[in-house]
């Protein structure tokens, strides 16, 4: 078809309304049509590679994996490339922390903790983790009562709430930070993973000759009153994804480094029967500016 009659169309279709519709919505699902039309054109899509598509999305809905694809196809990242260069054109303060994607295996509800915790419920023999730093201004100032919300997968790259057989918001803590802004915890060191081999994200991702792998990671947000909220991760220095990470999360400000102890005396020190691994990671926040963009995103999320 020409692009003319593609047009035509598709205004035929889009005129049909018996009642005063959300222009909004109305706009962007009459741009998504004529964009499908054209690209059913451009590439001559033939009925049964529609209907295989349809049946791929109710796929990825029965899974839970919409939100995994979009994560992998780089939407998410897109997102935080936006609001990138919605910040920069108004001027928000330099030297804040890089933002990075949230992912879809936050839960909300994580015990409270002042000042420090222990995040591991001591069943994983997995490596053992300290770490620890402080919340401040662009200017180094420090922000008490700031709130450190972490969570991060076990040594099998699994994540508690998702996965049954961990306990309840294991790996997961909310840190308030003490008078100097400063917050620590003791966990154990997460692994990367994939996506479910078997599942409709790795089956695109196949198609498009990707992995689906993640190097390992740990989630942030951390808020304060007047300050813009981060939302964030740190990458684990010497993962072999780090620089191939399917969901485009990696920024090389968020790889800090990483100390492995062995010594015995430093075994002792820290109460500890194995190894372990220390990180010291600082977050700084911008203040908050009116006019700009809210990084709150209002959106679904899974509550314990």
């Amino acid at each position: 078809m020409q692009k003319e009659q593609i047009k035509q169309l598709v205004d035929r279709i889009t005129g049909t309304q018996i009642k005063e519709p959300n222009q909004r919505v109305k706009a962007i699902v009459d741009r998504m049509l004529l964009d499908l039309f054209n690209v059913i054109d451009d590439f001559d899509v033939q009925p049964e590679e529609f209907w295989s598509a349809l049946s791929y999305m109710t796929e990825l809905g029965q899974r839970n994996e919409y939100s995994l694809l979009s994560a992998g196809l780089g939407i998410d990242h897109y997102f935080d490339v936006r609001l990138d260069e919605k910040e920069a054109q108004v001027g928000i303060e330099p030297g804040s922390t890089p933002r990075t994607i949230e992912g879809p295996l936050y839960v909300a509800g994580a015990p409270v903790c002042q000042g420090e915790a222990r995040l591991d419920d001591d069943t994983d023999r997995g490596e053992i983790l300290f770490m620890d730093g402080q919340v401040t201004d662009t200017q180094g100032q420090p922000v008490a009562g700031a709130l450190v919300e972490v969570w991060h997968a076990n040594s099998l790259g699994n994540y508690s709430y998702f996965d049954k057989t961990q306990s309840a918001f294991n790996l997961r803590r909310s840190i308030v930070t003490d008078a100097e802004g400063r917050y620590r915890f003791r966990s154990i060191m997460p692994s990367g993973y994939g996506c479910p081999p078997d599942g409709p994200t790795q089956k695109l991702l196949d198609q498009l000759g990707r992995h689906g792998q993640r190097p390992a990671h740990i989630h942030f947000f951390v808020s304060a009153p007047g300050f813009r909220t981060l939302t964030t991760q740190i990458n684990i220095q010497g993962d072999k994804y780090i620089y191939e990470d399917f969901a485009f999360a990696t920024r090389d400000e968020l790889i800090p480094d990483v100390t492995h102890h062995t010594d015995q005396s430093a075994l002792r020190d820290k109460g500890v029967d194995r190894p372990f691994a220390t990180i010291t990671f600082n977050f700084a926040l911008p203040h908050a500016v009116e006019g700009v963009p809210s990084t709150l995103i209002d959106r679904p999320r899974a509550a314990a």
